[in-house]
């Protein structure tokens, strides 16, 4: 009788780790989560393809090269300098870029452009090569800015007439409504440069007899088409479902490691209860028949 009071306690303990065992619905808890958040992503896919309300417009880029001006030189014979002086009429509707570009630069020659009405501009401004450049935070906005050429040669000013990407080289804009979607954009892109004058200057060391080469580039930017903003719902769906389960790999693969450990020791422990029934009940028929 001692035996088969140790085996059922044996029994009794095994059925209490039985008891207290993991919640054997988590990996339903955890498909169903899964399920629904795909489910959300879709609909907010169909969402914005049915119901857009964004709208991109395009801009027509009319690009002006003056390089026919004549110059006007002034020497200063106290400081030995010449300077050489063009003024460009350019038009100040839409006006988005202004570069100033000369060739044939003597040795710490200066460049300088000015426009009354104010440009934007750095040097790293067009640059390919610029790392962690925002004109928005860095260009300077001033009526004149001017460049040293040290070694002679050629050299150019990159200045813009605003730091805002709507004006220049398309953008988007929100809207309930087409038509009030093409107004918002041609209110962005409106501007007039004024004045529209433009003077460059190149400043010399010396009493120059040849003027150096010089031509002005000005951009200007009017409304072309609006459309709306559509996606692709078969692809961004694809994506979003991509981006769920790249997300909750890392959670599910943990969870249902250890959901699936779970399963494996109660399964263990199924076969000890067995097992001890078994015994149990050998014992207690060993006992009878002893009787």
């Amino acid at each position: 009788m001692k035996n088969a009071s140790v085996i059922e306690g044996v029994i009794v303990g095994i059925i209490m780790q039985k008891a207290l065992a993991q919640n054997p619905n988590l990996l339903r808890t955890l498909l169903g989560l899964s399920f629904t958040l795909i489910f959300l992503l879709a609909y907010a896919v169909y969402g914005a393809t049915i119901s857009p309300s964004y709208y991109l417009y395009t801009t027509e880029t009319e690009t002006t090269v003056d390089s026919s001006s004549e110059p006007v030189k002034l020497y200063d014979e106290e400081e030995n300098l010449t300077n050489w002086r063009w003024t460009f009429s350019a038009d100040g509707v839409n006006l988005t870029w202004v570069n100033a570009s000369a060739s044939d630069l003597s040795r710490n020659a200066i460049i300088k452009l000015t426009s009354s009405a104010g440009l934007y501009s750095h040097t790293k401004l067009g640059d390919p090569d610029a790392e962690d450049f925002n004109c928005a935070d860095k260009c300077y906005f001033n009526n004149t800015h001017e460049a040293i050429r040290e070694d002679g040669g050629d050299d150019s000013i990159i200045s813009m007439t605003t730091t805002d990407p709507g004006r220049r080289n398309n953008g988007t804009v929100y809207a309930k409504s087409l038509d009030e979607a093409e107004e918002k954009a041609r209110d962005v892109i409106e501007y007039v440069h004024s004045p529209s004058v433009i003077i460059v200057e190149v400043i010399e060391e010396g009493n120059r007899s040849t003027a150096p080469g010089l031509s002005l580039i000005t951009v200007n930017e009017d409304f072309e088409s609006i459309e709306v903003f559509s996606v692709d719902a078969g692809t961004e769906f694809l994506w979003a479902v991509a981006a769920v389960v790249g997300c909750f790999s890392m959670i599910l693969i943990p969870s249902f490691t250890v959901y699936f450990a779970a399963r494996a020791k109660e399964r263990k422990n199924e076969l000890k209860l067995q097992k001890a029934e078994q015994e149990v009940d050998e014992s207690v028929t060993s006992e009878l028949e002893a009787n």
